[in-house]
């Protein structure tokens, strides 16, 4: 069966399917979702955070196939490491980025505060997102980790911070930036700098 949405939110809305059936949590971060706030921009790939514990991810990954492949082993190591894996959804080659959500207070938060969002091109579907705030941080982590050189990075983060505006909760932003130690950039962010 052809599908009329964009082969990545196709291949996203398999892999979520699969998510909500097993009662696995999950949000979308990433360049997908700064799109949902910010400025839409094209991306080859989407990331999930996901909270999948080692007992799930053999019947994760058996619901998977035959539409995607995902290997078991880098899902199991992924899972201990508190890393990431991807898989690939076959049909449209699509790659969906699933990184094992940590066990630390933030990553909770951020599961906590996800929106359920609907998917555009089909309003009746919605998706599980970061929150436009940590979205920014997440982006601004990205930056730092990036040696502060990742235009796109930080064109993201604007974004949210431009269209979000008044809406964000800015104690919240200040609270999540300083926990990553990206404050010192969150204040040039809002500074527009």
């Amino acid at each position: 069966m052809t599908s009329s949405l964009p082969a990545l939110i196709e291949a996203t809305l398999a892999v979520v399917r699969v998510l909500d059936d097993l009662g696995i949590p999950y949000l979308v971060a990433g360049s997908m979702a700064s799109s949902t706030y910010g400025e839409v921009r094209t991306t080859q790939d989407v990331d999930l955070v996901v909270d999948l514990a080692a007992d799930e991810v053999e019947r994760f990954v058996d619901r998977l196939r035959p539409d995607f492949y995902a290997d078991d082993e880098r899902a199991r190591q992924a899972v201990e490491r508190r890393g990431s894996f991807n898989v690939i959804h076959l049909r449209t080659m699509s790659k969906v980025d699933l990184f094992v959500a940590g066990d630390d207070p933030g990553s909770r938060r951020q599961l906590e505060r996800r929106r359920s969002v609907p998917v555009p091109g089909a309003p009746t579907v919605t998706l599980s997102v970061a929150s436009p705030e940590d979205v920014i941080v997440q982006k601004l982590r990205w930056f730092r980790l990036g040696n502060e050189v990742s235009e796109r990075q930080w064109r993201d983060a604007a974004g949210v911070v431009r269209l979000q505006g008044d809406s964000l909760d800015r104690a919240y932003l200040r609270q999540a930036a300083q926990e990553l130690g990206v404050d010192d950039l969150l204040d040039r962010l809002l500074a527009g700098r």
